[in-house]
């Protein structure tokens, strides 16, 4: 069961731009519930504690019940705009949902067993395809994360989302296709030993041409 956060908010009376204005001169932040077939409600959440949430990470897979003078209206996070310059939020929407919703939320990847992987031991490079994985599942089942295991992933393996211990009820929105997540590649030990190659080639062509302009003085002055 998904964790719900209890989050505090005051119906906004008045809406506009000057009405905004003056929330956010006021430490508010304007923002809207809409969804679910009912009327939209425009409401503002005090800035310290809409920070505090979007600081902690998964704001936008994290179910929120809002309090409006008693009133608890189940809702996800769709979207926070923020100012150009001190990315302070702006304004925030909020998805009402049921426990029948259908929704489509973005849920980070864990990687675990790096430590044991005997690719990475050996030296591999874990190269991250995807960090996030968009699904699909109802509100209560949204997961906090993905974990992936890499404890037995050599070098030249592709980790797919097939590899994934999906919880029931919750299914990748890209379903035509086993897509790759990571890889384990091999490091670049080869690329560095060109570049020394390259370098000392260099360096013997200066020295042939050091050779040869030393080689033609000399005649010269022996002609003389």
């Amino acid at each position: 069961m998904t964790d719900i956060t209890v989050l505090t908010a005051n119906a906004r009376e008045k809406v506009g731009k000057g009405s905004a204005r003056e929330a956010r001169r006021q430490g508010n932040i304007p923002a809207v519930i809409y969804g679910d077939k009912k009327s939209p409600i425009p409401i503002v959440v005090e800035q310290k504690i809409l920070v505090r949430h979007l600081n902690t990470g998964g704001f936008f897979n994290t179910l929120f019940d809002i309090d409006i003078n008693g009133e608890l209206n189940r809702v996800l996070p769709r979207d926070v705009q923020l100012h150009p310059v001190t990315d302070v939020p702006e304004h925030v929407d909020f998805l009402r949902v049921s426990a029948t919703t259908k929704i489509s939320v973005e849920v980070p990847v864990e990687f675990v067993g790096d430590d044991v992987s005997p690719g990475i031991k050996s030296g591999g490079v874990l190269n991250v395809v995807r960090y996030t994985v968009e699904v699909s599942c109802t509100p209560d089942l949204i997961p906090s994360s993905l974990l992936l295991d890499l404890s037995s992933a050599e070098i030249g393996d592709s980790l797919h989302i097939s590899a994934v211990n999906l919880p029931q009820g919750v299914t990748p929105t890209i379903s035509d296709r086993d897509f790759t997540i990571a890889t384990i590649v091999a490091p670049t030990v080869v690329r560095d030993e060109a570049t020394s190659d390259d370098e000392s080639d260099g360096e013997d062509s200066e020295t042939e041409a050091t050779t040869e302009s030393t080689d033609g003085n000399s005649e010269d002055d022996s002609n003389e």
